[in-house]
């Protein structure tokens, strides 16, 4: 990210190097309690990762989350920042490295948005011609335009406002960026679409994350790792996605993800990812027989017409090919369902049965066939061994960066 008073506009400076973050042998108790709030916990987020943390009410995780800007002190062990403990660092020091989201946004009202967003640099003493480039800045980064930062917060919408918390969080260009329930305030549909708006911006930006929820759907979608923590604070398996479905650690793991766990694997893989079948296609005009003979070799036992771009028309059926030529009118009348290569397992997999079909065409970014996608392929890829599904980080680097969503109209 970019200081835009001391570069071009429109020339991005580097910005700061994502931090590696440690928890050794954690613990937190309080006065008075029987019980740790978290008892022993260890584990490492690498430079540039998201882990979530997520587990039952009362399990510690907005406490450990906590304990790394020092909003809490911890009782046992040590939190490494970049190999440092936090405790070295003075408090104003650390937490100007340490960006904080929270679930119900916390701007001040009475304050416009670039003046929420400008609160830290402020009292880091930059000067106004730097503050107000880095809010535009800021403002563009997630996906606001400029005409909001005179209006105040009760002028926004919630999914608007609680980018201006994240953009908030980023004012400083923070190496680690604490999120505590940041979507869980506002409707599925917004809340989904700022996911998908953050981790496009994750994949822009590569900071390092703590994520807490309560909702295991959304630690798989955001995070490289997710730790699962049980009552008491202890650490019960810290995994990436895949692996956390594919191989929970016990029972408790088991349930907490869900039954469902092969299904939810789907939506940590795109079409690109598994093994895709071969298909035979076929254009007007073609000797009918000769696609037949073709069909032997196949994976998908019917052809596929495609039109003059190599885009599909419609399936057919291997009985229609006897004799005469290919024509249109041999096409099953039910259209065939198509697929993108980037299109996550899970919504194609709805797509096919939705459409009571065992087979979908895929498509590349043109419209073009590449191949096909069937029923079983898609089970062989819910039983896969979990070290072939790629990670989330790769899935984001992987995937062409999108158009932010239209932005929703303020209340």
């Amino acid at each position: 990210m970019s200081d835009r008073s001391e570069t071009p506009r429109g020339r991005e400076a580097a910005s700061k190097p994502a931090a590696t973050l440690e928890f050794r042998h954690v613990a937190k108790r309080y006065p008075g309690q029987s019980r740790a709030a978290i008892e022993d916990l260890s584990f490492t987020v690498d430079a540039g990762e998201i882990c979530v943390l997520v587990g039952p009410s009362g399990c510690g995780k907005t406490t450990a989350m906590r304990l790394v800007n020092r909003m809490i002190e911890r009782s046992d062990g040590e939190v490494l920042l970049d190999g440092q403990d936090v405790h070295d660092r003075p408090v104003s020091d650390l937490r100007r490295d340490v960006g904080y989201a929270i679930q119900d946004i916390g701007l001040f009202p009475h304050r416009t948005v670039a003046d929420n967003i400008a609160t830290l640099p402020r009292v880091m003493g930059w000067d106004k011609g730097r503050i107000r480039a880095r809010v535009d800045e800021l403002l563009e980064l997630v996906g606001l335009p400029l005409d909001v930062r005179d209006r105040y917060p009760a002028q926004l919408s919630g999914g608007q406002q609680q980018r201006v918390g994240v953009a908030r969080a980023l004012s400083t260009d923070p190496p680690l960026l604490l999120m505590d329930e940041p979507f869980g305030a506002v409707d599925p549909i917004a809340r989904e679409r700022l996911q998908n708006e953050f981790l496009r911006l994750q994949a822009r930006l590569r900071k390092t994350i703590v994520f807490v929820t309560h909702d295991i759907d959304e630690a798989l979608k955001m995070g490289d790792k997710v730790a699962v923590l049980k009552e008491g604070g202890r650490l019960a398996q810290y995994a990436a996605p895949a692996a956390l479905l594919a191989e929970p650690a016990d029972e408790f793991v088991a349930s907490f993800v869900g039954a469902d766990r092969g299904l939810k694997r789907l939506a940590l893989q795109r079409v690109r990812d598994i093994e895709l079948w071969s298909t035979v296609t076929a254009t007007e005009g073609e000797a009918a027989p000769g696609i037949r003979e073709r069909l032997g070799a196949a994976d998908v036992p019917w052809a596929l017409l495609v039109d003059d771009d190599n885009k599909p028309v419609g399936w057919i059926e291997p009985d229609k090919l006897r004799q005469g030529s290919v024509t249109r009118s041999l096409v099953s009348p039910d259209p065939p369902v198509v697929v993108e290569l980037d299109d996550v397992l899970r919504d194609a997999l709805s797509d096919l049965l939705s459409a009571e079909s065992h087979y979908g065409v895929v498509v590349d970014a043109f419209g073009r066939v590449d191949k096909a996608l069937s029923i079983d392929a898609i089970s062989h890829a819910i039983n896969a061994d979990p070290s072939t599904v790629p990670s989330t980080a790769e899935m984001r680097a992987a995937s062409p960066e999108q158009e932010p969503a239209e932005e929703e109209p303020a209340l």
